[in-house]
């Protein structure tokens, strides 16, 4: 054989192919059909040919894509837990035995007498109507004792739990998740907003938690709850915020984060946290008919706590402003007659005299829709917004009357 015309040796392995050259060969015999076919034979034979060619190597990418989302999400997750559990503690409450009231001053209804027990769960309300518990003339009631959680908001120990969990208890042990145990020294309580805060004994350097704006959560967000769940300390359950607004009967000064991450007896009082690892809200009830978790948890969001915690730090108290009207809910039909479209706002259905609204010229029928520029769509949000603000100082007030915009000082 002529050396100079004999074909050159290759090794016998297929040269790597890009997607490129692949799809310029899929696609050739396509171009010369299509001179001579239609256009809607040439697309489809492309499409086809494209498929093909992709299908060849997607799905191993595939695959690899969604493990590695999963494996980011679930690295979120476990980064917000190490940032935000070493500031959650358990809150242990005792109460001593006290002597039992004198026959005929039982309790009843609101007030409950297995508080701290297995049994409070069964009666989040107290005891059902007519129902009377006393003990004995002259007897004892029992001491208890209850287990909730906390979150720690400044190093030389504050902690910021709910006031459900202290209220009553002669004796307040908290306990750190590196297994430190300190003793409440001092304990202020909002029962309208069911916070509190607890002054720990001897404590300094403690983690504290971020504390983060649950004005910016939305709903789909996801969070982590943590706590003490049957005493099982320093659990994390996840899900997301489920709902906001929401309104609890036994909780007059709060709108409350709904969520479905888990939360059971003993949560009370730790932290929902968002995955940057800051805490967005407190954990305080749920809504269930067996006393367990059935997936519908909620939080006070944490701006209110941020507030609270402070005019309790403060001033020992709460201070709520008020404007002095009584105020309802706008119905369909009241917002037809006044000229309402987007039925947002809360009717004034009274006024009281010498009020800072009836000084202001605030009139029965007004429709409120703003205070200091902030809208408000319920009876509540307007609530919590005059409440939150500056005590004797003018405030902007929006409303509608007779159908037209005005504003009030």
């Amino acid at each position: 054989m002529n050396p100079d015309t004999s074909p050159a040796l290759r090794p016998c392995l297929p040269r790597p192919r890009s997607l490129r050259s692949r799809l310029r060969e899929a696609l050739a015999p396509m171009a010369r059909f299509g001179r001579t076919r239609p256009a809607c034979l040439v697309c489809t034979a492309t499409l086809l040919a494209l498929a093909a060619a992709l299908c060849r190597i997607a799905p191993e990418a595939r695959a690899d894509d969604a493990v590695s989302h999963a494996t980011a999400l679930s690295k979120a997750f476990r980064q917000a837990a190490e940032v935000a559990t070493p500031s959650v503690v358990v809150v242990r409450s005792e109460t001593k035995a006290r002597k039992a009231p004198a026959r005929g001053q039982g309790q009843r209804g609101r007030q409950n007498p297995f508080k701290g027990t297995p049994l409070e769960e069964m009666f989040p309300d107290g005891l059902p109507e007519g129902f009377e518990f006393n003990q004995p003339e002259g007897g004892r009631m029992p001491g208890r004792s209850g287990v909730g959680s906390g979150v720690i908001v400044a190093a030389d120990g504050l902690v910021l739990t709910n006031n459900h969990v202290v209220e009553g208890a002669d004796v307040v042990t908290v306990e750190l998740a590196d297994g430190r145990e300190f003793k409440a020294r001092e304990i202020k309580t909002d029962p309208d907003s069911d916070l509190a805060v607890i002054r720990l004994s001897d404590a300094k350097d403690l983690p504290v938690a971020r504390l983060g704006d649950s004005d910016k959560l939305s709903i789909g967000d996801w969070v982590i709850a943590i706590g003490t769940p049957f005493e099982l300390e320093t659990t994390v359950s996840a899900g997301i915020i489920s709902g906001k607004g929401r309104e609890l009967g036994g909780i007059r000064r709060a709108q409350f984060l709904q969520t479905d991450a888990a939360i059971n007896p003993g949560n009370s009082g730790g932290p929902l946290v968002n995955l940057a690892g800051e805490v967005v809200g407190i954990n305080t009830a749920i809504a269930s008919n067996s006393g367990g978790y059935q997936g519908i948890g909620f939080a006070i969001p944490v701006n209110l706590a941020k507030w609270v915690s402070g005019q309790l730090i403060e001033k020992g108290s709460v201070e709520r402003a008020f404007i002095g009207v009584q105020m309802g809910p706008l119905d369909a039909k009241m917002a037809a007659k006044l000229g309402v479209k987007d039925r947002k706002g809360v009717l004034v259905n009274d006024v009281v005299a010498g009020s800072p609204a009836a000084e202001a010229g605030v009139q029965e029928l007004d429709v409120i829709t703003a205070f200091d520029d902030q809208p408000v769509a319920g009876t509540r949000a307007l609530q919590e917004i005059v409440e939150r603000s500056a005590i004797g100082q003018p405030h902007r007030l929006t409303v509608l009357r007779d159908g037209k915009a005005m504003t009030l000082s």
